[in-house]
């Protein structure tokens, strides 16, 4: 893409944090070393990782992979062993979500503006989009993808948890300093602090300026929020959050908030984030009984 891209390196007392803009986010890199050129090698490996992973699979770049796809007009598009790997694992959150997490439910956002207004949809606008929403639709193998005519995908779901991800194995390979990686509040770090104590990581409470912000240790692995604090319609008293069911259209009714969970890869705290806000009042019960640590906020 065509566009000024920039990283700053700052000093810190405990190292170095590296800032850089990517996926419509203000990301960060903090690594505890006192060698200014390993993390300005790591902040600019770290950031051209994510700049490509955004150039390849945002929808909203012309020139990218997930673009050319959507533009195909029923005819197949070759696919690398990425980008088939990266289809499985939306097949699998499909088929785990009941249909219910859907990338072919992009295409909503034409009739669904969360822009903080009161402008509804009508249901007869939701459900002539309906007619392009189905991710058993889709056909696709380790060389090609192929939709139907007017379908789309949107890697948006699950594509900055995978930039996260593949952020940490390049560090890894780079150094064994405690590093932390933060894409616009989804993040994971590759250990524990060079003193043994954990990270501390805010989420910020959604919408209310005035309440504490939410601090969570965290030693090794990742965190993501998922949440409607920015993203919403309000119309005579009722909050309709961005996270819509695929299955209806309509956005998932009584979910928290916010939901910020933790696992040790980030597409996996990400997809469980939004599967639990999937299950609308029932999302804390959801993590519950599947032990897996998790903070809501109603």
């Amino acid at each position: 893409m065509n566009k000024l891209r920039e990283i700053k390196l700052a000093k810190r007392s405990d190292g170095f944090c590296i800032q850089f803009d990517a996926m419509a986010s203000p990301c960060e890199v903090i690594i505890e070393t006192s060698d200014p050129a390993l993390a300005k090698q790591l902040g600019e490996q770290v950031s051209t990782e994510v700049w490509r992973i955004e150039d390849k699979y945002s929808r909203y770049n012309s020139d990218s992979l997930c673009s050319q796809i959507n533009q195909s007009q029923g005819k197949p598009i070759a696919i690398d062993d990425e980008t088939f790997a990266l289809l499985n694992f939306a097949d699998t959150c499909y088929q785990l979500s009941d249909g219910i997490f859907d990338i072919t439910s992009g295409v909503l956002r034409k009739v669904w503006c969360f822009d903080c207004s009161d402008n509804i949809p009508t249901s007869l606008a939701v459900k002539k989009a309906m007619e392009n929403v189905g991710w058993h639709k889709i056909k696709y193998d380790n060389r090609q993808v192929t939709l139907p005519i007017n379908m789309e995908i949107d890697f948006g779901g699950i594509g900055k948890e995978y930039a996260v991800d593949r952020a940490i194995v390049l560090i890894n390979l780079l150094t064994q300093q405690p590093v932390l990686v933060n894409l616009g509040g989804d993040l994971a770090t590759n250990s524990s602090r060079k003193n043994g104590q954990p990270w501390q990581v805010g989420v910020e409470h959604p919408g209310f300026v005035d309440k504490k912000t939410i601090v969570v240790s965290l030693f090794k692995g990742a965190l993501a929020t998922s949440g409607d604090a920015k993203r919403f319609l309000e119309k005579n008293g009722q909050r309709y959050s961005h996270i819509l069911n695929a299955k209806t259209g309509w956005p998932i009714e009584h979910a928290p908030r916010s939901m910020t969970v933790s696992a040790p890869q980030c597409i996996q705290a990400g997809i469980l984030a939004t599967l639990a806000q999937m299950q609308g009042k029932n999302a804390e019960q959801f993590l519950t009984e599947q032990d897996i640590k998790h903070w809501a906020i109603r």
